[in-house]
């Protein structure tokens, strides 16, 4: 477990052709403690997978540094274990191969062999380790790129929308299934995520990101016992709160692209029943 710790970060991106650049973000302060679960939280557009990216070393701060224990983040580590929204798994290896391949360095075949039967029990695809990509389900391949990460022995884990493009059913059974995980192992977990519920569900604190040029608005702290119920009172009350500051959010980021055409109405961007933000554009 490691902490991650950021200072005045600010990116922006060059603008084409002499034009002005463009500010994603600036000024972000955030420390998360080892073995903390933090969510980023915010409208399309605000930086949060950016500032995931600079975290994992793929992408670089214009200004400010990010710091993983007590060194400067650069470049990729295998300190840092990285899952994206889409499983990236290669279809000519089986299951268990693909969580091997991340072990390529640093284990014995049959140390990389253990951890990989290990890492799948605990995401319960042991019985699928012979089984190719092409036969598994969007979920299950979710489950494999988890294990594949945890196999590496990360200090921390990057999730970035892990479960965006997945139905209803299995998110919220992949939301049980991660939380198990981060009880069991206690990472250090950075999630991005457009859902409430789920960033409430899961996190030991909330970062709420403004739009561009944008950076921290507000943090929340969850102070409810795990596992989480959606009907607790309290979660929905501090969902309630949350919804309240990200609609001024989203109102400006629709008023900026849509111009006077658009009318708000209160909240009218976070009509889903999930509460995924923009169900309502």
């Amino acid at each position: 477990m490691e902490e991650v710790v950021m200072k005045e970060l600010e990116k922006t991106f060059p603008g084409a052709d002499g034009q002005p650049g463009n500010t994603v973000f600036r000024d972000v302060d955030l420390h998360i403690k080892k073995g903390e679960f933090v969510s980023l939280l915010g409208p399309s557009g605000c930086g949060k997978s950016t500032l995931l990216n600079i975290v994992a070393g793929l992408d670089q701060p214009t200004n400010g540094e990010v710091r993983a224990g007590h060194r400067v983040i650069e470049a990729p580590g295998s300190d840092r274990g990285v899952v994206f929204q889409e499983a990236a798994l290669m279809p000519w290896l089986t299951v268990k191969d693909n969580v091997i391949f991340g072990m390529r360095k640093g284990y014995s075949k049959a140390e990389a062999s253990d951890r990989a039967d290990s890492y799948l029990k605990m995401v319960h695809l042991t019985r699928f380790h012979g089984s190719y990509p092409h036969e598994l389900s969007g979920g299950m391949k979710q489950r494999v790129a988890i294990a594949r990460a945890l196999a590496m022995n990360p200090n921390i884990l990057l999730m970035d929308e892990p479960f965006g493009a997945l139905d209803e059913q299995t998110r919220m059974m992949l939301h049980k299934e991660i939380d198990a995980i981060w009880r069991e192992t206690r990472k250090t977990i950075l999630f991005v995520t457009h859902n409430i519920r789920e960033s409430i569900l899961l996190s030991d604190r909330i970062v709420l990101m403004g739009t561009r040029p944008g950076g921290i608005r507000k943090i929340f702290k969850v102070p409810l016992e795990r596992p989480r119920s959606l009907a607790s009172p309290e979660l929905v009350a501090l969902e309630e709160e949350i919804m309240e500051i990200l609609g001024k959010e989203i109102d400006k980021v629709m008023k900026e692209e849509i111009g006077d055409d658009y009318t708000a109405t209160e909240n009218r961007v976070l009509s889903g029943d999930d509460r995924y933000m923009g169900d309502g554009i």
